[in-house]
């Protein structure tokens, strides 16, 4: 009798280990491309501008991509790590305001699409805001322009950047500042 009950145990288990392998297998992992190919690299830096230099249309390879510069842990995590590389929380505080204006109220002077960042860290604006042009490659602009649009935004996202290590001043990026209620 007892090599009856092991037997039944053996395949019960088993049964459940197929099934978590199964399930294993059909989730699907997020891209993690670390170049982008040289042509697509040369198309990010087809935006279509206003000609008030606010807002605009990414380019078509933008779209062609998955759009994927705020939607993907790892597009956020790279655009994360540039943040603080190029010491942009020395202006902006973090995301709170310093020197620079706050980053994480959602309301900018040049708005928070995804263009004007991207325009905003290519070419710099007015009053300090300096151009990262030729310190770095499209892709990285993208990257980092994505970040900082996830820092600002009003309702939470999937995806979010890895953690600090590092003690923080704001609310994780996955954790997006309270909207209000309807009344």
């Amino acid at each position: 009798m007892r090599l009856g009950v092991r037997i039944k145990l053996g395949a019960r288990r088993m049964a459940i280990l197929t099934s978590a392998v199964l399930a294993l297998a059909a989730c699907e992992r997020e891209e993690r491309s670390t170049r982008v190919d040289p042509p697509v690299a040369a198309a990010l830096d087809a935006v279509a501008v206003m000609p008030n230099g606010i807002g605009g249309r990414p380019p078509e390879v933008h779209a062609a991509l998955g759009k994927p510069y705020r939607s993907n842990a790892y597009q956020l995590s790279q655009g994360k790590q540039l943040y603080e590389w190029f010491g942009c929380q020395s202006c902006h505080a973090d995301g709170q305001g310093g020197s620079g204006p706050s980053l994480i109220d959602g309301w900018w002077e040049y708005g928070p699409d995804l263009v004007s960042i991207y325009v905003s860290i290519r070419d710099g604006r007015p009053h300090g805001m300096p151009s990262f042009r030729n310190r770095l490659t499209n892709d990285q602009i993208w990257q980092l322009a994505g970040y900082i649009q996830v820092l600002g935004a009003y309702s939470a996202d999937t995806a979010a950047p890895s953690r600090s290590d590092r003690p923080q001043t704001r609310p994780a990026e996955n954790r997006a500042p309270a909207t209000m209620a309807p009344h």
